[in-house]
């Protein structure tokens, strides 16, 4: 069961479904179907807590015409990815942390060894880091 949760939230969103589900929530008291879909729980749950009162339905509605009038990168880019867009930026930031790091040990290499001076070492590190 969890493992189907986590493959569901990790798959990319479809945005016509998206778009039906939140139809569906302005014409009935399903409103906030579409929060769960687009991987909004806490969101959704306020839909629901708030279903005797017209404001989900309305925003299910404004919700619905903003997901088709949006361009499919910019809906993909917020709800369609899950969480593989931040670990892909965790693993570039580490990848650059790693080269900058071994650029430094170079650096001081270079400076025990006596190649480049404390300055110029110092120029550069600062480069580096900045």
């Amino acid at each position: 069961m969890k493992q189907a949760i986590a493959q569901f939230l990790t798959q990319p969103k479809d945005r016509k479904i998206a778009v039906g589900l939140a139809l569906l929530g302005a014409v009935t008291p399903l409103a906030g179907i579409h929060k769960f879909y687009v991987g909004q729980p806490v969101w959704g749950v306020m839909y629901i807590l708030l279903w005797s009162t017209p404001v989900p339905q309305i925003a299910c509605a404004f919700e619905a015409v903003w997901y088709l009038f949006q361009d499919l990168e910019s809906f993909q880019g917020r709800f369609g990815l899950g969480q593989s867009a931040t670990s892909d930026q965790a693993i570039a930031a580490a990848q650059q942390t790693a080269a900058i790091a071994e650029a430094l040990r170079e650096l001081e290499k270079l400076r025990t060894e006596g190649l480049i001076t404390e300055y110029e070492f110092e120029q550069k590190r600062r480069q580096l880091v900045s």
